[in-house]
């Protein structure tokens, strides 16, 4: 053992599932060492922990956008007059959203790209 460059020993409990998972991960690869395989994940593999609070935003935007148009078909369908205004502020809302959804798309395009 005194000759071995790696001469540390590092090891992991894993279930079943997780074992049959890693080794489908391992085989869409092409590393055929489960060692290596480990290694190369420990040193060069990602964690991608998203920034849900974008998520949340664009959830929030949804929900006015979506209660403004119920509003709106309420209104319109017990014969009330639907203004250009408040078609425009259901517009409005609905750009911001597409703005919020592409500032994640975006964040998820960063995280995905190889250093």
């Amino acid at each position: 053992m005194k000759n071995l460059t790696r001469n540390i020993n590092i090891g992991i409990r894993a279930t079943e599932a997780e074992r049959a998972a890693i080794q489908k991960n391992m085989e869409l690869s092409n590393i055929t060492s489960l060692q290596r395989y480990m290694l190369v994940m420990a040193l060069h593999g990602q964690i991608v922990k998203p920034d849900m609070a974008e998520v949340k935003e664009c959830s929030r935007l949804l929900r006015s956008i979506s209660n403004n148009v119920n509003q709106l078909a309420k209104y319109n369908n017990s014969g009330g007059i639907v203004y250009t205004a408040a078609i425009a502020e259901v517009k409005e809302n609905l750009g911001a959203v597409w703005e919020q959804q592409d500032k994640i798309i975006r964040a998820l395009a960063k995280t995905m790209e190889v250093a």
